[in-house]
């Protein structure tokens, strides 16, 4: 069985943690039996990279959600991507980078740096913490995730330019996504494990962002999230 470690679910989805959301979907869509254990600071301080989400299996510990997911289609067998030919794959690998390397920063800022996505996300992710950790480790992880989000690059850039990429990521995959039931093909592929786990950690989070805004614009998105949580959360 298939150990998953994440944070625990905030904001009524599966995990605030888009990357922790992602993995776990896939599993979902895979079919692979799996558990999630209690999270604890002890999992935490477990991890290879000290990030989650990681996994054990037959006792290996994995990280990172895409080397993860790499290593499950090699051992279990690959039966969302099988069909994708090579274009598709290109496809999904772009649209990919998009959703983890730039949308996710844009959306890092609003939930990290501005004040009210940091009153969200301080209790979703340190409201548990014991004392005096709950005081000490929010600033902490704060003042990490602003340096690495400068590190990016995204984090040099002011507010108005933020939002803006992140507008135009957003405008990206709702004109990609069009009709169609799921990103790439009417069938599910493992690049819609990483597109809902993003989208929804956008739309359904209770945080009226000016990134949710945009996003709320366009109803294919919503009926997409809507869609994916029906058939592999219910």
């Amino acid at each position: 069985m298939i150990k998953l470690f994440q944070f625990e679910p905030a904001f009524g989805l599966p995990n605030a943690s888009p990357f922790c959301m992602k993995l776990e979907t896939y599993l979902r869509m895979a079919g692979l039996p799996f558990e999630i254990p209690t999270a604890t600071l002890a999992h935490l301080r477990r991890a290879p990279l000290g990030k989650m989400p990681y996994i054990e299996d037959q006792g290996r510990l994995l990280t990172d959600s895409s080397f993860i997911i790499d290593d499950l289609k090699l051992r279990y067998g690959d039966t969302l991507d099988a069909w994708m030919n090579p274009t598709e794959r290109a496809t999904a690998l772009a649209f990919q980078r998009l959703l983890e390397e730039n949308l996710y920063w844009a959306v890092v800022y609003t939930r990290w740096v501005e004040p009210e996505g940091w009153k969200l996300t301080r209790e979703a992710f340190f409201g548990k913490l014991p004392a005096p950790l709950k005081w000490i480790v929010p600033p902490l992880a704060r003042r990490g995730l602003i340096k690495e989000l400068h590190g990016h690059g995204m984090g040099r850039h002011s507010r108005e330019e933020i939002l803006a990429i992140g507008r135009r990521d957003i405008t990206a995959l709702a004109d990609f996504l069009a009709d169609k039931p799921f990103f790439i093909d009417a069938r599910p592929c493992s690049l819609d494990a990483c597109a809902y786990a993003f989208l929804a950690n956008l739309i359904w989070v209770p945080l009226e962002s000016e990134l949710k805004l945009h996003a709320q614009k366009y109803p294919q998105l919503q009926a997409y999230c809507e869609r994916m949580r029906c058939r592999f959360y219910h």
